[in-house]
């Protein structure tokens, strides 16, 4: 099993346009197969940071998960917005980091 955690920057204001195409997303994603877990947070004391923290059960399973035609969707929609993004994939013996 792994965890990743995508935190993203995003321009002042830009939450409330990012939920709807974020939503879709996750919605499609928990159907995918080895997704145990995916979840969206914004950050209580930073407007400008939201977090996705997914399980997944392998990382195979995490990257047919970055070629799903809902995450490109979700990509196009959120690059406006986006000032920043840091994505770390936890597994048992090592991080990732992108």
């Amino acid at each position: 099993m792994i965890y990743v955690v995508a935190t993203l920057t995003i321009k002042p204001g830009a939450l409330e346009a990012l939920w709807a195409p974020a939503a879709a997303c996750i919605v499609e994603t928990r159907k995918e197969k080895g997704c145990i877990s995916y979840e969206l947070f914004a950050s209580l004391d930073n407007p400008e940071k939201v977090i996705f923290v997914e399980k997944w059960e392998t990382r195979e399973d995490l990257t047919a998960h970055s070629k799903q035609p809902h995450l490109e969707t979700w990509r196009e929609a959120s690059a406006p917005y986006l000032v920043e993004r840091r994505i770390e994939i936890v597994h048992p013996e090592r991080i990732e980091q992108f």
